[in-house]
This record gives C-alpha cells, sequence and structure tokens, in this order.
C-alpha cells in the first residue's frame, strides 16, 4: 500500500496544536492532524493516521511541517494537494506531495529541524503595522541590542544538557540535545528574527531560548549566564517562556534517502 509524505503549512492560531485532542468528557478539540485526517478520509475513502514530524503547540505556526499516512487512492500523487485542500479550512494547507517509502517515520527519520521567532521590537509605542502581522510577531517594546543577542546565541550552539531550557514536567528522559546553528537576523529596524536548528527539541525549549536572547538584548543576561545554565540545569537563570504566535516550524530535514 503506498506511503504518501506531505509538506504542510498552518496558521496555529485558531488551532489546539498539531496533535488529535478527544477529552473523554466533551468534543475533541480542533487540531491540525484533526482536520487534515478528517480531509484524507474524505480524498481516500478510508480513515488513516496522519503522523506529522513535529507536535507544534497551541498557537504555534508552520511553513515546513512534514507528515505522511498510508493509504489506496484513485488521485494521483501530483493532483494530492490540491484533492486535499479542497477539504481542508483556510488556515491549513498541502503545499507538496510526494510518494515515500513504506517505512518512511516523519518523527524518527527526521536528522534536523529549525524553528523561526520573529519579535517586533520598538520604543515608540505606536505599531500600526503590528495590526497586520500581530498573529505571528510577538511584540515588546524595548529596543534590542541584536549583537548581544548573537554572541549569547553563540553560547548554545552545540550538544548540552539543555535542562534550563525545558518547561518543568516536560516527560522527556533525557534532556541533552544538539543545537546546529542559532542565529538572530535583522531583516529591518526594529525587526529581530531568531532561527534554532537542531536534531530536535524539549518541551518550550525554543520558546524559552528566545525568552532569553531578548533578555540578553536588553542586557539583562548574556553568554556567560547560557553557559552557566547549560552547566547547572538552573531554569531561573534563563529568560521567559514567550508567547507561542511568534513561532514557527521552517522546515524538517531527512536524510539522503528522504531529503
Amino acid at each position: 500500500m503506498p506511503r504518501y509524505r506531505l509538506l504542510i503549512a498552518y496558521d496555529g492560531t485558531d488551532f489546539h496544536g498539531w496533535q488529535r485532542q478527544e477529552p473523554p468528557d466533551r468534543e475533541p478539540l480542533r487540531t491540525v492532524q484533526g482536520v487534515l485526517e478528517e480531509a484524507v478520509a474524505v480524498v481516500t475513502g478510508s480513515r488513516v493516521p496522519v503522523v506529522g514530524a513535529s507536535r507544534t503547540d497551541a498557537g504555534v505556526h508552520a511553513i515546513g511541517q512534514v507528515a505522511a499516512f498510508t493509504s489506496e487512492t484513485r488521485v494521483p500523487v501530483e493532483k494530492l494537494p490540491l484533492a486535499i485542500n479542497a477539504r481542508l479550512p483556510a488556515d491549513v494547507r498541502v503545499r507538496a506531495a510526494a510518494l515515500a517509502h513504506d517505512r518512511f517515520d516523519p518523527i524518527s527519520d527526521c536528522v534536523s529541524k529549525c524553528y523561526r521567532y520573529t519579535i517586533r521590537h520598538s520604543d515608540r509605542g505606536l505599531g500600526g503595522e503590528d495590526l497586520f502581522v500581530r498573529r505571528t510577531i510577538w511584540n515588546t517594546w524595548h529596543r534590542l541590542d541584536a549583537d548581544a543577542m548573537r554572541s549569547t546565541a553563540a553560547a548554545l550552539v552545540g550538544t548540552h544538557d539543555f535542562a534550563a531550557f525545558a518547561q518543568v514536567n516536560h516527560g522527556r528522559e533525557s534532556t541533552v540535545r544538539t543545537i546546529h546553528g542559532c542565529t538572530v537576523l535583522s531583516p529591518s529596524p526594529g525587526l529581530a528574527v531568531l532561527e534554532v536548528a537542531g536534531s530536535g527539541f524539549l518541551y518550550n525549549m525554543v520558546r524559552i531560548i528566545a525568552g532569553t536572547l531578548v533578555e540578553a538584548g536588553r542586557g539583562k543576561l548574556g553568554a556567560e549566564d547560557v553557559r552557566r545554565a547549560l552547566t547547572t540545569g538552573d531554569r531561573t537563570v534563563t529568560g521567559p517562556t514567550l508567547p507561542p504566535h511568534g513561532l514557527r516550524l521552517e522546515w524538517v530535514r531527512y536524510g539522503a534517502t528522504e531529503t
């Protein structure tokens, strides 16, 4: 039976995250996985699981989510995005579809993924343009020093114990993760874009990294604080967990057989 790989984008504002949630005492919550599985069921004629590479939280967006499902369908693979999109709400879209090998697992086959956190910072308090991007950009009135953020971000690169950058009760046996790159871009005045790429992330890890770099940009934390947090695992040394709406899953990468 063929297995299909999907490239998916969504505005996470009105979703309770990626993963299907069906509380026993009330109606299922609206999730990206839930609406995708409904649409795929209509297209293929069978209800099958659509497994995503990243279980993004409520309010988090994606432009490069990868998912897969196994099912028979009469729809050619090149027309599958159009067929599924016709059954989806406007805040989620299948960008591309391809055949995958029958054992392809979007989660365990992933070798790296990248998240982006976008911040508008201004001391003017005007922000009229924020009306049009407020669902995807977090705003602070504090001016941020991009150079200080970059020097602090460099201390995060490598394989470390990121216990200090994880939410309490994260549920993972190990808090050791590898960060391949942590960059701070300044595409325009008053705008900071943080990109964090790694082999995997803990619960709220990227949002805590973003909060830590914001504190660095305000002059309240620095690279030495980050190194101390990585050594001690002390969550109180790191910055706050920033809100989900500034976060977006950019891409997920696989090995040579699944590029």
